[in-house]
C-alpha cells in the first residue's frame, strides 16, 4: 500500500458569494482571526503527513501564490528592524511544505481542475481538499481520512451527518447497509425522503490514481465537469469508504459559516472569548 504523500487543492473558483472583497483578493485568503483559511487547510494537511501540495489556481489567485512564496524584501525589513518573532512567523509559512501551482485556464469544473494534477500525482493515491471547508478537530481531519485509507486500502470520502431536511444541499452517501461505511453510491443533492442516509460529503477525499481514467469519460453539465461524476463511476470498480470526521465542520464558502469559524477559533484564546461574550451580551440588549 502506497503512502499518501500528495494533496491537490483546487482553488480556481471566483468566490462570487464574497464579492466585492473577492474582486481583488482570493476568498481562500480571507482571515480566520490572523491566518487565511487556506493556511489552516494546509496546516492540517502537513500535520497529516502530506509532503507536497499542488494548488490548482486561476489568474485571480495570485495572492495565494504570494502568501506561500518567499518575500525577500519583507524578510530583510523585518530583520533590519529587529522584529525576529515576526520574521520567524513569515519564514515558517514558506517552509511549511513543498508547494506547486498550476492554473486552470477556464472555469470547467472540479473534474477538469483535478485532471490538471495527473502529472503531479503520477501513480500514487492522493488527497483532494477543497479550499473552503474547515474541520476544527483534535486529530487533523485529513489524518482521519488517511487512517481509513490505510485500514481498507480504499478511496475515502470525508463525511458528517446533517439534518434530514437539509440533505438536498449536499452529496449524500448511500451505504451497502446501515452497519457499514462502505459506500454503494453517491447521490448528489437528493430530494428529502429519497435516501436513508444523512452522511454528507465535506469536499475532502483520498482518491486512487485510476480516478483520472474516469475523469476522461465525464460529460459536461452546464459547461462544467464534476469530480463526483468520475467518483460515481470509479465506485463500481474500486471500494469507497466513508470517514465520519470527528470535529466541527465550518463551510467558510458562505458568510455565516465564515463568521462561525472566526468565532470558534477566537474562543481558543481566553481573552478573545471573554471580550466576544461581553460584546454579544451588549448587542443582545
Amino acid at each position: 500500500m502506497l503512502k499518501i504523500r500528495k494533496a491537490v487543492i483546487p482553488i480556481a473558483g471566483m468566490g462570487t458569494r464574497f464579492l466585492p472583497i473577492t474582486k481583488s483578493n482570493a476568498k481562500e485568503m480571507l482571515p480566520i482571526i490572523d491566518k487565511p483559511i487556506i493556511h489552516l487547510i494546509v496546516e492540517d494537511a502537513i500535520k497529516s503527513g502530506i509532503e507536497e501540495i499542488l494548488f490548482v489556481t486561476s489568474s485571480s489567485k495570485k495572492t495565494v501564490e504570494d502568501y506561500f512564496d518567499l518575500n525577500y524584501e519583507l524578510e530583510a525589513r523585518l530583520e533590519k528592524s529587529g522584529k525576529m518573532e515576526q520574521l520567524s512567523m513569515v519564514k515558517e509559512i514558506t517552509n511549511m511544505g513543498n508547494f506547486h501551482f498550476i492554473r486552470q485556464g477556464e472555469p470547467l469544473g472540479t473534474a477538469h481542475a483535478i485532471s490538471l494534477a495527473k502529472t503531479f500525482v503520477g501513480d500514487e493515491p492522493f488527497a483532494v481538499l477543497y479550499g473552503d471547508n474547515l474541520i476544527k478537530s483534535s486529530i487533523p481531519a485529513l489524518k482521519q481520512l488517511i487512517d481509513t485509507y490505510e485500514k481498507y486500502d480504499c478511496n475515502v470520502v470525508g463525511v458528517q451527518e446533517v439534518p434530514k431536511e437539509e440533505i438536498f444541499k449536499y452529496g449524500i452517501m448511500d451505504y451497502y447497509n446501515s452497519d457499514s461505511l462502505k459506500i454503494k453510491k453517491m447521490v448528489e443533492k437528493p430530494a428529502v425522503g429519497t435516501v436513508k442516509s444523512t452522511s454528507a460529503s465535506l469536499g475532502m477525499y483520498i482518491l486512487k490514481p485510476e480516478i483520472f481514467d474516469e475523469i476522461e469519460k465525464v460529460e459536461a453539465k452546464n459547461g462544467e465537469y464534476c469530480l463526483t461524476d468520475a467518483m460515481e463511476t470509479l465506485i463500481n470498480k474500486q471500494d469507497f469508504y466513508a470517514c465520519i470526521l470527528d470535529g466541527t465542520w465550518y463551510d467558510t464558502g458562505n458568510q455565516v459559516g465564515f463568521l462561525k469559524a472566526n468565532i470558534a477559533y477566537a474562543f481558543d484564546n481566553p481573552v478573545y472569548k471573554k471580550e466576544i461574550l461581553e460584546l454579544v451580551k451588549e448587542l443582545d440588549k
